[in-house]
């Protein structure tokens, strides 16, 4: 990334806009993986350093409020706000020494939850005031399920806000179906996931007008979660359709890109899906239940492997004395479980083409 000018870390503002934009013109898309401790943090940024690839972490409203504690109130989202603060501040003390650039994000924001997302942004206008850059690098905002017209006056104005610190802001048109973080739309019509070009052109139209620090999530099928091969039909051609609708209103050439799309519900896709998707456009896929299976493995297997070590703290196979502190340990154990995540996102890099990027 030294053509870029990025450096090692966290990004903001510009350099964002650089990365991702880069990443459009180059054909390559980065994993927004959802972090919830320092355990997978860890995993992510391991597997994105050794793999050469810039990448991103993501806190949702669930997974931000197990960060702070599972012990603690969420009733007016103030453990959601303090968790996704505490893993921002977190991931920016370690992220430099893993050498790579590195976007800091939330994932959905429903209108019910936009108290986190106001919480969020008093912490990045807190930050900017004192050192001059956000906290986090970017936020999602998901005002799908409203009508089109107050999904893109509420963005707007949130797009306005963000700008003032230099934050890139992500938003969703067309709803994802499945089921994540505690919204359900499994029932949804299916019409309902596909977005149209008018939708996108009127949303470029609106938010460009404020800033180039955005991205849409447009519905092509996705899905939240795993299902069976079959079950969820995509449709990615439909965002190079969008691109050619928006080129041509703003006049643009023909195979221009101007917009910058997410692909959301990007577990159990195909390679194909995903190439197809990245090749109109997608800059981030979003990589959620994959990456919880994954670390799940890594923790169940070495449990089944060492079941005999692990059912006292003295007294195992080796002998009625023998401690088993060696198994037993977090360290050993949580570590297993970051071999596997780092295995999985892996796999995604060299999927989305983003390894070997640095």
């Amino acid at each position: 990334m030294d053509k870029l000018g990025l450096k090692p870390g966290v990004q903001y503002g510009e350099d964002v806009y650089k990365l991702l934009n880069y990443a459009k013109e180059q054909g390559f898309a980065l994993p927004a993986v959802n972090v919830t401790s320092s355990s997978t943090i860890v995993a992510t940024l391991e597997a994105a350093r050794d793999s050469k690839s810039p990448i991103i972490l993501q806190t949702s409203n669930g997974g931000a409020a197990f960060f702070a504690g599972k012990g603690v109130s969420n009733s007016n989202q103030e453990a959601s706000i303090a968790g996704s603060v505490a893993a921002a501040h977190f991931i920016r003390s370690i992220a430099p020494l893993y050498n790579i650039p590195v976007i800091i994000h939330s994932d959905h924001c429903a209108k019910k939850l936009l108290p986190w997302l106001d919480g969020m942004l008093d912490a990045d206008e807190a930050f900017f005031k004192e050192h001059g850059t956000p906290l986090f690098s970017s936020h999602m905002i998901d005002l799908s399920e409203e009508d089109l017209a107050s999904n893109i006056e509420t963005t707007a104005k949130y797009l306005k806000r963000s700008a003032a610190v230099n934050l890139w802001l992500e938003m969703e048109v067309g709803i994802t179906g499945g089921e994540e973080d505690g919204v359900n739309n499994e029932d949804v019509d299916n019409n309902s996931l596909y977005t149209q070009p008018e939708d996108i052109f009127a949303i470029y139209e609106k938010l460009s007008s404020i800033s180039k620090l955005f991205s849409i999530a447009a519905g092509f099928g996705n899905v939240h979660g795993v299902y069976k091969p079959g079950n969820v039909k995509l449709r990615p051609e439909l965002l190079g359709k969008h691109q050619e609708y928006v080129a041509e209103k703003i006049g643009q050439g023909k195979g221009s890109k101007p917009v910058f799309f997410v692909f959301h519900g990007g577990s159990g896709s195909s390679k194909d899906e995903f190439k197809q998707a990245i090749s109109f456009g997608v800059c981030k896929v979003n990589l959620d239940t994959d990456l919880q299976w994954a670390y799940l493995t890594g923790h169940r297997d070495f449990i089944t492997k060492n079941i005999e070590y692990l059912k006292t703290q003295v007294g195992n196979p080796e002998g009625a004395d023998k401690p088993n502190k060696k198994k037993y340990d977090p360290r050993v154990w949580v570590r297993e479980g970051e071999k596997t995540m780092s295995a999985r996102i892996t796999e995604a890099l060299e999927d989305f083409h983003a390894a070997g990027q640095l």
